[in-house]
């Protein structure tokens, strides 16, 4: 029996991806590299944006357009927030709620639909800890799930509703996840969760107890940490700063601000003023020269004013991010309901005007970097290029003539020719 699995979505989603097919394996379950190869096709969903929605139920409409008798299971974010929406475009799939992925197997494996009232597939949930699955896969980049769920009720989101309160996991379970995936040959920790910031708030701990721990882990590798809710720099900006300034861990930091008005941010029921995260950023920034800050804006909230906006252009303009991830405002079906809108051609206007910013002063920064030798861990092969990261996290594409795969995890010399608002483009410097 094999299984093809498809993925939407977040790192999170992706190191869910990693679980399940490590779940399947021990059960005896193989994976397929392609859809038509399979006999069952395992769906990893996400509900954040409603662009991405719309892919998957395309994606779903498809597989039931083709008919091809191949059983289909649904699991991920939507599995567990929007079943309804599932099935309005499958109704013979199986939904697996993420909370339940452990028996996975289980399902691609029955060949009976087990349905309760809602249509939901239920079976028997494994008393175990999910991390407890994890198996590392050679490549020179581990992604780690360290939590699920999450403190917050931003008004805006769908994903609270899918992963529900923070469950962090154990502190044995990650760290012995990081040290098999350092021993199969990982150069790249990446930890992820839906909000690093508030890991181990439910076991009486926290995420700076946690990396240190990780930095005392033998072994030539490089941590990259993932999103972190902005109220908790309060709580944390200067343990992080000691942290982020360990060798072991790339000088990067995600931190999504969504707006620069106190105003909108009061309404999306985000708990921080934007001036107190702007000066957090900046004494980052002061402490940590090399730092790559990223961040998240949604535009177009129903309230947002022209005035708002402006606030955030300033915000910006002050923070001066490295990447920047733009979302236009859509309403989530659990989200909170408005009965307001802003002009979507006024929404277009200001998604197109963070664009040009956020592309300026990403090539401000990346331009530095033109014709200086940096050092950068291989990470990646592309069908044209091999990619790695130097230790402020910038992309490297290195040129067509040096793609030998055998590089991948190595660390080298990169002579940065020319660079774009997003990579740096180079060729490896023979020692």
């Amino acid at each position: 029996m094999k299984s093809y699995i498809k993925t939407y979505g977040c790192t999170l989603n992706q190191a869910d991806s990693g679980l399940i097919e490590a779940i399947l394996k021990k059960n005896n379950v193989s994976i397929a590299q392609s859809i038509s190869d399979a006999d069952t096709v395992i769906i990893n969903t996400c509900t954040v944006k409603k662009a991405t929605e719309q892919k998957i139920l395309a994606f779903i409409d498809r597989l039931e357009n083709e008919n091809t008798g191949k059983k289909i299971i649904i699991t991920g974010c939507m599995a567990s927030a929007n079943k309804d929406i599932i099935r309005k475009h499958s109704k013979n799939s199986f939904i697996m709620p993420i909370n339940n992925i452990e028996a996975i197997a289980e399902a691609a494996k029955t060949s009976q639909y087990i349905k309760n009232t809602s249509q939901e597939i239920l079976f028997t949930r494994k008393d175990k800890e999910r991390l407890e699955y994890f198996e590392p896969y050679k490549s020179a980049i581990a992604k780690i799930p360290i939590a699920e769920g999450c403190l917050s009720a931003c008004n805006f989101c769908e994903t609270r509703f899918a992963r529900g309160s923070l469950k962090s996991f154990s502190e044995k379970l990650i760290l012995n996840a990081v040290k098999k995936s350092i021993d199969f040959g990982a150069k790249e920790i990446q930890l992820t969760a839906q909000d690093l910031g508030c890991y181990g708030f439910d076991k009486k701990t926290n995420i700076v107890e946690l990396l240190k721990k990780i930095n005392s882990i033998e072994g030539d590798f490089m941590v990259r940490l993932g999103m972190m809710n902005p109220e908790y720099l309060d709580r944390f900006a200067s343990n992080l700063i000691d942290i982020i300034n360990y060798d072991k861990f790339y000088k990067f930091l995600h931190v999504p601000i969504q707006s620069g008005s106190n105003k909108i941010l009061q309404e999306m029921g985000r708990h921080y003023k934007i001036e107190d995260i702007i000066q957090h950023i900046r004494n980052i920034r002061k402490n940590i020269p090399e730092i790559s800050i990223e961040t998240d804006i949604i535009v177009g909230y129903p309230t947002e004013t022209e005035e708002d906006f402006e606030r955030t252009l300033d915000a910006i303009k002050m923070i001066e991010p490295n990447a920047m991830n733009i979302s236009k405002f859509a309403v989530r079906p659990h989200a909170k309901k408005w009965k307001i809108k802003v002009n979507p051609e006024i929404v277009n206007e200001r998604s197109r005007e963070l664009s040009k910013i956020m592309r300026f002063y990403m090539y401000k920064d990346n331009k530095k970097y033109t014709n200086k030798i940096i050092d950068a861990i291989i990470t990646e092969k592309t069908k044209i290029s091999i990619n790695g990261r130097n230790k402020s996290y910038k992309q490297i594409v290195i040129k067509e003539n040096n793609t030998d795969g055998n590089l991948i995890g190595s660390r080298q010399r990169i002579l940065i020719d020319f660079v774009t608002p997003t990579s740096l483009y180079g060729s490896i410097i023979n020692k």
